[in-house]
């Protein structure tokens, strides 16, 4: 799947492009795991952490909370209006950035700074949290099948369709699994053997 993922992203929409393995690396390191990934991981093991893997309720909803679910409901057209329109590498931006958008979420609201004085909002920041998380397993489908099959495992997400992303797709106190890692960081080592093949 990383390497769809780099081919669909560094591709012109209207012509041929060169791969490096370089690209590849770069890609899988500072987007897959860095920014994807790394939003998976901490949903999953703080819900984990503080709830056992079951997901918590979604409580009173602050300004900035509606603000995030407005912008997670977008999603689902953007991203499949691109592929409508054969326009993958648009849509993998966008699907990036659904990523980027839960990411600055977590930094945003520090819900592991918040767990001990308020937990109700603790509640709320995660719940909204995993339903970015759930919108990705789905929207991401096209793109990296594989890694979105690996996400609704981890998720615990059956029966989901395109539809219900972009909206509340988990229930609380649905039980999640334990966290894995979605994609693994590719070293230095990988790439250079990889070239040397190439010159043999």
């Amino acid at each position: 799947d990383a390497l769809r993922y780099t081919l669909c992203a560094t591709a012109p929409e209207s012509k041929d492009t060169d791969f490096t393995w370089g690209e590849f690396q770069a890609r899988n390191n500072n987007e897959l795991v860095a920014i994807f990934g790394n939003f998976i991981n901490r949903v999953v093991v703080l819900t984990h952490k503080y709830w056992a893997g079951r997901v918590p309720s979604q409580n009173t909803l602050d300004n900035y909370d509606k603000d995030i679910l407005k912008k997670l409901s977008d999603f689902p057209d953007k991203i499949g209006c691109s592929i409508e329109k054969f326009r993958f590498r648009e849509g993998l931006v966008e699907l990036m950035n659904l990523a980027r958008l839960g990411n600055k979420y977590l930094a945003d609201t520090e819900p592991w700074k918040l767990k001990a004085i308020d937990e109700k909002r603790t509640e709320t920041i995660l719940n909204i949290a995993i339903q970015i998380a759930a919108s990705l397993a789905i929207l991401s489908g096209p793109f990296m099948p594989f890694s979105s099959k690996k996400l609704k495992k981890i998720l615990a997400l059956r029966n989901v369709c395109w539809g219900d992303a972009g909206g509340l797709v988990i229930e609380k106190n649905h039980q999640i699994n334990k966290p894995i890692h979605l994609f693994e960081k590719i070293e230095d080592e990988k790439i250079k053997a990889q070239l040397e093949k190439l010159h043999l």
